[in-house]
């Protein structure tokens, strides 16, 4: 079995480029932004892009309070 490797960069993901994710951000009222909230519910890409969003934001804070 490949091994998965669980602390990714969150830029190095798909979801920090995506297209339809961009659309949806640049016109929130649009069907695409509505396909894009349906597609995160279920993803589980999405929802690995945001534990390694928040596992950033962890070491950043943690980095800023040891200053």
């Amino acid at each position: 079995m490949a091994e998965k490797k669980v602390n990714r960069d969150p830029e190095e993901m798909r979801c920090a480029t995506c297209g339809i994710r961009r659309a949806a951000e640049a016109n929130p009222n649009s069907i695409m932004a509505r396909v894009w909230k349906w597609h995160t519910g279920w993803c589980p890409g999405w929802n690995a892009y945001q534990k390694a969003l928040a596992g950033t934001k962890a070491v950043d804070v943690r980095a800023s309070q040891s200053m």
